[in-house]
């Protein structure tokens, strides 16, 4: 793992809820670490609270894979759904460990007695550490969990869900250097609406067509994020004629990087940043 890829100038190294590979994923230390190794953008998962706060997690509940109960326990994968996120308020959710379980997908992970922070926690921690270290404002990648299926169970319904992220975003002056990215085309077509002025990007896992997916979302997003097995020659030729960007998930080694940079992509998402250098751009 030593080995590591000079990226082309101008290319968005983003790192995956932080740098999951290295450390407990979504949580400050994460995003910190991350922009250490140099990332342009700090890649999130957004959830909301009872108390509508926005958290930083990627499941609304507290994963068996990743927390545990604020006395020390195990979660049992069958009881993780009970600990949802939208039924505790902040002080709940923070009391719950999510950094010191071993996640055996990722041997290299630094374990940490950490908790989920808020969103404009993880902000504030990312602007002071840029700041201290002279390093370029980083970039911000944030994602609204929101399915239809769990509206008002999970969740809020896209329109509170996008008002509450969004509200955060307006209070630390830092819409100018964020993307909203969404599977769910509802919430993006809220934003889209009222928040032109917002970069978004259509999250894709489907193999349907790129035409079939930007009809049913009616506008051309800034990016076009899929898995990276379905980034092919077509879909690339496709974003340029349409001036949209192409930008997927979530890309671990080398060799894949180095085949969708072939191919024309313009950045990657990566839970492996280290694995990357950042062309200086000039």
């Amino acid at each position: 793992m030593s080995q590591t890829l000079q990226l082309p100038p101008f290319f968005d190294l983003q790192g995956h809820r932080g740098c999951r590979g290295l450390m407990p994923e979504n949580t400050i230390s994460a995003f910190i670490k991350a922009l250490e190794l140099g990332v342009t953008t700090l890649e999130m998962d957004t959830v909301i609270s009872r108390d509508k706060q926005v958290i930083v997690s990627h499941d609304p509940f507290m994963s068996h894979e990743l927390c545990l109960t604020p006395d020390g326990k195990e979660i049992s994968e069958s009881k993780e759904k009970d600990y949802n996120i939208y039924t505790m308020n902040t002080s709940e959710v923070a009391s719950f460990d999510c950094g010191s379980k071993i996640n055996p997908r990722f041997p290299q992970q630094q374990k940490l007695k950490v908790h989920k922070p808020l969103l404009i926690e993880v902000v504030e921690a990312a602007e002071r550490f840029a700041k201290q270290k002279n390093l370029q404002s980083p970039l911000y990648n944030i994602e609204i969990k929101s399915v239809a299926e769990t509206d008002n169970i999970f969740h809020p319904a896209p329109d509170e869900f996008a008002e509450l992220v969004v509200g955060i975003l307006e209070t630390e002056e830092i819409i100018d250097r964020i993307t909203i990215q969404c599977f769910d085309m509802r919430t993006l077509q809220y934003i889209h609406k009222y928040y032109p002025e917002i970069k978004l990007a259509l999250l894709v896992e489907n193999h349907d067509p790129v035409e079939k997916n930007l009809e049913l979302l009616g506008f051309v997003p800034s990016i076009y994020s899929p898995d990276y097995l379905l980034v092919d020659e077509r879909l690339i030729q496709c974003a340029k004629n349409i001036v949209m960007k192409i930008l997927p998930w979530t890309v671990n080694t080398i060799k894949e990087a180095q085949q969708l940079i072939d191919l024309g992509v313009d950045g990657i998402i990566t839970d492996y940043p280290n694995l990357f250098k950042k062309a200086l751009h000039v």
